[in-house]
């Protein structure tokens, strides 16, 4: 047993992983058995592992056999081999080996003697630009000539000019010197006479001349030199062009709609533009790509004194400061004490009587709006104009590969974001343009509150014709719309994101608590309409006045709302013509499209939310202090004496009647059935009429929904009051009945005009769906139980409602 475990261990490479049954520790006769059994098994593994290795020793002894064949064979072609790469190749790659190292040798040769023949003809070249230049400056005086052997002369190589060989050939008895020292005397002797007939030209104002020297200057190395005496040149005309503008005078001169100041900056503007426009291909074509952009930034230095002493002037003229001074300091007087609880009047006051606009005429005192208008308009037009030329230099500046990628976006260079011409106008025309646009805004406000006017010809008796035309508002609502479009329009016409971007919030802000306020200060101190008195109606003028306002409310959100769609969308809907005005045109940096765009659309959101709350409060209030306690009374008014529980020929008491008397009877149910729908109809009608004639529609559709609600809440109630009074024959007429009650609350208002609420039919549905399970056949009722398509009709219900309805009729 001790043989076998070894030999097990030897063939497996381990001992086996769970120790083997030991029979020397067996105490049973099962445990011996089980033991040598273990035993005889591991013996047969062990014997048939040992045969297979025997049977496969065969295999081995034939595979070594074929491997000592081959490895003969391989000796042999190995040897065969050795004897041809030593007797055969080794001349061939000697001969090789000589004949490549002498094609080295040769092309090294070559390669000197090239090197050397490129040099003596750089050296003859440099040679004839030497003498060509000394000829032409001493001789004919022939300029060009000179210049061109000075640009010659600059493509060869410094180290060939600075040369030793260059120094003994070049040199002559004519021309002594090295040649970089003859090469570079001239250069400074042309240089100096192309400045002094560069200034001469420009005297004598011949352009030809000026144009002649100029493009000289490249050629002979002096590309900055002439770079900067060409914008030293037109900078002083455009220095002596401003000058002759200012010096017109406004009297004189008729900009555009009388804006001298802005027309002046506006042409100076033009100049530089005509100028860079005009001259930049010449600069480019004798100069090299990129170089006006060294001239722009010498004419921006010159537009910073110019713009700068015409925005100075203006200022001084126009007495900006103390304008600002005077908006800073408006109290809003009318606006303030509008909020104050002292002001609450407990009549209805005429917001637009000549009394009020007297008590607030001297409101204006100090301050001009027309001056402050004029003011905004001009300042517009000059931060218009410094947006187009900003944009017109930057794509003028871009780098080459820039300006060929058109997605690429709008970069300002550094020269113009620093220079002192932006920085003035962000302090004299941005700053104040922000500071007058809130206060002009906010006083147009006052003013359009102060001047407000009610629609004339409005009441709720419907058989008198209203005289005014829908919608029913007040006259500040188009004042304050129309102020809010110029003030947008006219900031995004800027095209400087720091004004829009402080603009509309100001509107924003301005609308809210201003505008807003205002309408809330009037509904609740004003025109609230207070609970009912019993027996007693609300005053209509009051309640007139208090639907205006929420027209006032609605209508404002139309208007903001297509104002800031309209400068959103502006563009973006037909051709190149449009969208050259879009917001992406007049805002090509960066992401300020995106900025100025998402401060619209906050503007339009945040006013629409504010009214809109304010709107639904209103509605409320109208609905709970006029609606809501008529309704009860117009469902109690038009069920008035209708029995669900008619006789027929089944009812044991028909035989005592006669038979005139059941037809006259059954002609008298169906009278009062038919009863219902002309009942609530016209309650219905005399109820909402009034307001749906004098209510935007939206604002009607918004109240009506409220109303439908509670109604329905009402009708419901009603229903499930009918338990056990309704027989089969009463649920089909008190289905009719509620179906004749909805078409008649979805058909208020049609006949002037205003579309059919159908919508409002799913307010009602469990109203009808109650119905219709009381008036179901029994077919129809067990398809309802067992859950087939006719459940699917009354799924408003759930099943113990369902099952309480049917429950109702006897």
């Amino acid at each position: 047993m001790s043989t076998a475990n070894g030999i097990l261990a030897d063939t497996n490479g381990s001992h086996v992983a769970s120790p083997s049954p030991d029979i020397f520790n067996a105490s049973s006769v099962s445990e011996i058995k089980a033991t040598l059994s273990h035993l005889h098994d591991q013996e047969a593994a062990v014997t048939a592992r040992l045969d297979a290795l025997v049977a496969s020793q065969q295999d081995f002894s034939r595979e070594l056999g074929r491997l000592d064949l081959l490895r003969a064979h391989l000796g042999s072609q190995a040897s065969t081999t050795r004897n041809i790469s030593n007797g055969m190749l080794s001349g061939a790659a000697t001969t090789a080996g000589r004949l490549s190292s002498a094609v080295r040798r040769l092309d090294l040769e070559q390669a000197r003697v090239k090197a050397t023949l490129e040099v003596v003809e750089q050296v003859a070249e440099l040679k004839a630009c030497v003498l060509g230049v000394t000829g032409s400056m001493e001789g004919p005086q022939d300029w060009e000539t000179a210049a061109s052997y000075l640009n010659r002369a600059s493509k060869i190589p410094p180290e060939v000019v600075h040369g030793a060989f260059a120094a003994q050939i070049v040199p002559t008895a004519e021309v002594p010197d090295p040649p970089s020292v003859t090469l570079n005397n001239a250069s400074e002797s042309l240089c100096g006479l192309f400045l002094r007939e560069f200034d001469k030209a420009v005297k004598e104002t011949n352009g030809a001349k000026i144009t002649r020297f100029f493009k000289l200057f490249p050629l002979i190395g002096r590309s900055e030199v002439g770079l900067d005496v060409y914008g030293r040149y037109v900078c002083q005309g455009v220095a002596s062009r401003a000058r002759s503008n200012l010096s017109t005078g406004p009297e004189n001169m008729q900009g555009k709609e009388g804006y001298f100041y802005a027309t002046a900056l506006t042409k100076l503007f033009e100049h530089i533009a005509q100028i860079v426009d005009g001259h930049g291909g010449l600069v480019e074509r004798h100069y090299g790509s990129g170089k006006m952009t060294r001239v722009i930034e010498r004419l921006q230095v010159e537009a910073d004194v110019q713009g700068g002493i015409i925005i100075d002037t203006w200022s001084d003229e126009k007495n900006v400061d103390r304008k600002l001074t005077e908006t800073k300091s408006y109290a809003f007087t009318f606006l303030v004490q509008s909020f104050l609880p002292t002001q609450r009047s407990a009549g209805t006051p005429r917001t637009g009587s000549p009394a009020n606009r007297d008590s607030t005429s001297t409101e204006d005192e100090g301050v001009d709006m027309k001056e402050v208008d004029g003011i905004l308009n001009e300042l517009a037009v000059m931060l218009g104009r410094w947006s187009l030329y900003t944009r017109f230099l930057a794509d003028n500046c871009a780098p080459p590969e820039e300006a060929e990628n058109t997605e690429a976006p709008l970069v300002l260079p550094d020269f113009l974001v620093t220079s002192s011409l932006a920085k003035k106008i962000r302090d004299r025309l941005i700053a104040p343009f922000n500071t007058m646009t809130m206060f002009f805004f906010r006083r147009s406000v006052e003013k359009a509150f102060q001047l407000d006017e009610q629609p004339s010809g409005l009441t709720l008796n419907v058989h008198r014709p209203l005289t005014s035309e829908r919608p029913h508002i007040t006259s500040a609502v188009d004042d304050i719309m129309y102020i809010v479009n110029k003030v947008l329009q006219q900031s995004i016409a800027t095209a400087q994101v720091q004004v829009v971007t402080n603009v509309i919030p100001t509107v924003s802000r301005i609308l809210g608590t201003d505008f807003i306020g205002m309408v809330q200060r009037k509904m609740r101190d004003e025109y609230y309409i207070r609970p009912p008195v019993q027996g007693t109606q609300q005053p209509e003028p009051t309640v007139v006045a208090f639907l205006v306002l929420i027209n006032n409310l609605d209508v404002a959100v139309d208007y903001i709302r297509r104002i800031v769609r309209g400068h959103v969308d502006r563009g973006k809907s037909s051709g190149a013509d449009e969208a050259a005005g879009g917001l992406e045109s007049l805002f090509p940096l960066a992401d300020d499209a995106t900025v100025v765009s998402q401060a619209l659309q906050s503007l339009s959101a945040s006013f629409e939310t504010k009214a809109n709350e304010l709107i639904s409060n209103a509605i409320q209030v109208v609905f709970n202090n006029v609606i809501k306690g008529r309704l009860r009374p117009i469902l109690a008014d038009a069920f008035r004496d209708i029995e669900y529980q008619p006789q027929n020929a089944d009812d044991p008491t028909s035989t005592y009647q006669s038979y005139d008397d059941e037809e006259d009877e059954e002609d008298e149910e169906h009278s009062r059935a038919e009863l219902v729908r002309p009942r609530f109809a016209a309650a219905w009608a005399e109820l909402l009429l009034p307001m749906s004639r004098i209510l935007t529609t939206t604002a009607f559709d918004r109240l009506l929904t409220v109303t439908v609600a509670y109604l329905a809440r009402l009708l419901e109630k009603r229903l499930w009051s009918y338990h056990a009074r309704v027989n089969p024959l009463g649920a089909t007429r008190l289905e009719r009945d509620v179906a004749g009650i909805v078409n008649a609350v979805i058909e208020v208002g049609s006949s002037q005009g205003t579309p059919v609420r159908y919508r409002h039919r799913d307010t009602f549905a469990r109203c009808v769906q109650l119905t219709m399970v009381m008036a179901m056949d029994e077919d129809e009722w067990d398809e309802v139980v067992g859950a087939g398509e006719a459940a699917e009709v009354v799924d408003k219900l759930n099943a113990e409602e369902r099952t309480r309805a049917r429950a109702m009729v006897r």
